[in-house]
């Protein structure tokens, strides 16, 4: 028989979509990490991850999702419990590696505490973007040699593990998505001058790393994603067909016909 499936819930819509379609999920927080579920979870403090352990086995627990956008807390070594001290030195190993190091880290936590780690679009289907989807104006001839331009940058910067996104316009690089996220990405790629686009007003690409493990960080856009690409001038986005999830659907494909940018989904190089 399936135990039962833990939800480690942090910030964003993605926690409260995953209890409302698994109702029996156990919640589970972390100190110092906001979350949408914080009402109806149970919190740890990281440093005691020993307890945290030991609290998902009592319960039942076979299957988790890490769910939402993870804000690193604050560690103090003075409180950390025996497992926590246990895997602090490959914790902290993992950390200047980069984000999709440190999340296999943590990962691979679990897991060795016999958890099977499981991604959200494991557990809602249709989650991710599927192959095909236009919304739209139909992008032109140049606005898809941008895309492809912006797609190849993203592949060759994926084993520096930097970001998921990025602009470009006449075969220009607008930005890059880094550590500040999106939003930043896009505020700045406003200010860049119609004189440097070339004569385009170019795209937005969202996409994984290669080699990247979607159980968690999978690439994520929304209504302020779509809000934001039209106030960077750019004609639309392209995000990588069954990679990248959409929140709230309905609304953010709304939103784009309404400010007239497109929004499609192909298979990425």
């Amino acid at each position: 028989m399936t135990g039962r499936l833990a939800i480690l819930a942090c910030g964003g819509a993605l926690p409260p979509m995953l209890a409302r379609a698994h109702p029996d999920a156990l919640h589970f927080t972390l100190r110092g990490v906001p979350s949408a579920l914080a009402a109806s979870a149970q919190e740890f403090p990281l440093e005691r991850i020993g307890a945290l352990f030991a609290a998902m086995k009592a319960s039942g627990v076979t299957r988790m999702v890490f769910a939402g956008s993870l804000v690193r807390p604050a560690l103090n070594p003075a409180d950390f419990d025996a497992e926590m001290s246990r895997l602090a030195p490959g914790l902290m190993a993992a950390i200047p590696q980069g984000d999709d190091a440190l999340l296999r880290f943590v990962i691979g936590m679990f897991e060795e505490q016999g958890f099977d780690v499981l991604g959200a679009h494991q557990l809602l289907p249709g989650l991710t973007v599927e192959t095909g989807l236009a919304v739209g104006p139909a992008p032109s001839e140049a606005e898809l040699a941008d895309g492809a331009r912006a797609a190849h940058i993203l592949a060759e910067i994926s084993p520096l593990d930097i970001g998921q996104g990025c602009a470009v316009a006449g075969g220009q690089c607008l930005g890059i998505e880094t550590i500040q996220g999106t939003d930043a990405l896009l505020a700045y790629v406003a200010m860049v001058p119609d004189a440097l686009r070339r004569g385009q007003r170019g795209v937005y690409v969202k996409a994984p790393k290669r080699g990247q493990d979607l159980r968690i960080d999978m690439p994520t856009i929304g209504l302020s994603t779509v809000d934001a690409v039209a106030d960077a001038g750019l004609a639309g986005l392209i995000l990588a067909a069954q990679s990248v999830v959409i929140l709230d659907r309905e609304a953010a494909v709304a939103r784009a016909e309404k400010r007239g940018i497109f929004i499609i989904s192909q298979a990425l190089e």
